[in-house]
Parts: C-alpha cells; sequence; structure tokens
C-alpha cells in the first residue's frame, strides 16, 4: 500500500477532505485537489499533497495528472468528488448555468478519468471512484440541472466500468444520501437568487426550507461515512459496483424502484413540503 497513490477532488472540505484522510490512513499517498490550494492547508499539514486543480480548465487538469506522474511514477486511483447543485426552475436558470453545472460535476470528472486511464492501463491496475449521489438515481423538484448531471455520471460510470474491465480496472460510484456539509445551504441559496421571485417562488421557498430543515440537518450523516464507503471500495479485491451510504440513500433508491412515477412524485412533494394544486 505504501506505493500506492490517490487524487482527490474537490478535497478542501466535506467529503473530498475525509476522503482524502481516510485513504492516506490506508497507506496511500494522496493528492487532494482544489481550485485553492489555501483551503488544503490543514491536509497540507497533515501530509497529504496540495494540487491546485480547477475541472472546468483543461489545463490544470492536465498539469496536476503530470505532476503526480512525475513525483511518483503511478496513480491508482481517482476520486471525482469535486461537484456542486445548481437549484432553480428549469425555466429559470441560466443555460449558461446549466452548461457550467455539467462542466464541473460531468465532463470535469470524465476528463480526469481520460488522462488517468493511459496510466492505470499500463499498470493494468487502478480504480476510478465517481462520487455521484441518490439523486442520481430519483428526482426531486427544482434540481433538474443537478439531477441530469448526476444521473450522466451515473450512464457514464456504467460504459467505462465495461470498457477498462479487460485491463484490471474497477469504476466504482458512489451515491450519497443526506450528508452534514455545506451542499444543502448553498443549494438553498442559490435556488433562492435563481427562482426566489415569480411563478416558482412557492415552491422555491418550500425547497430551500427543506434543504435547510433542521430536522433534515441533524439526521445527515457525517462525510466519514462516504470516506469509509471509497476506503473499501478502492482496497477491495472485487469492489461493489454501486455504494448507497448516508441519510436516506437506500430507502429512496429502494422506493423510486417499487413506485409508479406519480406515486414517486407524490412521495416528494410531500417530503419537501410543495404547496398543492
Amino acid at each position: 500500500m505504501t506505493n500506492k497513490v490517490a487524487l482527490v477532488t474537490g478535497a478542501s472540505s466535506g467529503i473530498g477532505e475525509a476522503t482524502a484522510r481516510e485513504l492516506q490512513s490506508l497507506g496511500f499517498t494522496v493528492y487532494g485537489a482544489a481550485r485553492r490550494t489555501d483551503r488544503l492547508q490543514k491536509l497540507s499539514a497533515d501530509g497529504i499533497r496540495a494540487l491546485a486543480m480547477d475541472v472546468t480548465d483543461d489545463v490544470s487538469m492536465q498539469a496536476g495528472i503530470e505532476r503526480i506522474i512525475a513525483e511518483t511514477g503511478r496513480i491508482d486511483v481517482l476520486v471525482n468528488n469535486a461537484g456542486y447543485g445548481s437549484y432553480g426552475a428549469l425555466e429559470d436558470v441560466d443555460i449558461d448555468e446549466g452548461r457550467r453545472q455539467f462542466e464541473v460535476n460531468v465532463f470535469g470528472a470524465i476528463r480526469l478519468a481520460q488522462l488517468a486511464l493511459p496510466h492505470m492501463r499500463k499498470q493494468r491496475s487502478g480504480t476510478i471512484v465517481n462520487i455521484t449521489s441518490m439523486g442520481g438515481r430519483l428526482h426531486t423538484p427544482l434540481g433538474g440541472w443537478y439531477h441530469g448531471t448526476k444521473f450522466a455520471l451515473e450512464a457514464l460510470s456504467d460504459c467505462l466500468r465495461l470498457e477498462v474491465a479487460p485491463f484490471g480496472i474497477d469504476v466504482v460510484v458512489v451515491e450519497p444520501g443526506g450528508i452534514a456539509t455545506e451542499w444543502g445551504g448553498i443549494a438553498a441559496t442559490h435556488l433562492e437568487e435563481t427562482s426566489g421571485t415569480g411563478a416558482y417562488k412557492a415552491q422555491a421557498d418550500a425547497v430551500a426550507k427543506s434543504l435547510r430543515s433542521e430536522a433534515n440537518v441533524n439526521r445527515n450523516s457525517p462525510p466519514s461515512v462516504i470516506a469509509d464507503a471509497i476506503g473499501k471500495g478502492v482496497t477491495a479485491r472485487r469492489p461493489r459496483t454501486r455504494y448507497a451510504v448516508g441519510f436516506g440513500a437506500k430507502p429512496l433508491i429502494a422506493a423510486r424502484g417499487l413506485l409508479t412515477d406519480r406515486a414517486f412524485d407524490s412521495l416528494i412533494s410531500r417530503a419537501t413540503g410543495l404547496p398543492r394544486t
């Protein structure tokens, strides 16, 4: 394990920070990536290598992979964790913001996989972990662009898993449920800025309230549960293809599979407090 190398994106806080620390504890040499390395000082102080990387900037992604290979000669694990939730009614969200949501959550992840794969194929080993969400298996109101990216990353991960299996490379999808990070508050604020006035105001108010709900926040799981699942996935001889972990993930994904579309719509509408028509 002392020779194995991992790259974790979005490592400055939350799931990314917890994952970087978990992989280091398992013996990996860990590179933690974020747009601003000043936010990685706590990780650097503990021996995790800080890497400036913007997953919407191809030059910075290439430079990051090149540095890892130059310093260590290999890359064994890529954890695509960088992402955010762009909430707002589809009618309201500027199309450029929709494109940016895909650039960060989807194209950045796949581009990093493209850059890492030649080295993994040469080694005949490696694991790519794509952090999607339970939101990649189900839908909620006013989160269309976010869910779209996560559904897309789920499908791309399935295709990639088949393509790279002959080279000894695994692709693992991790589907977090409710996690105690900054994500919900940021998504709620963005939602209010986008759809807090106009035709979708009542829905936006309800969903923002749900995202910030103290009851929900108190039930959310710590980021460490995701880090633990990633640790299991990258050290398993034959990892599962999917790990659904964190508050609500397994029951909600199961409900989506069992209920009709209309029944699930009704369930989610009640859960988010949407006004009745």
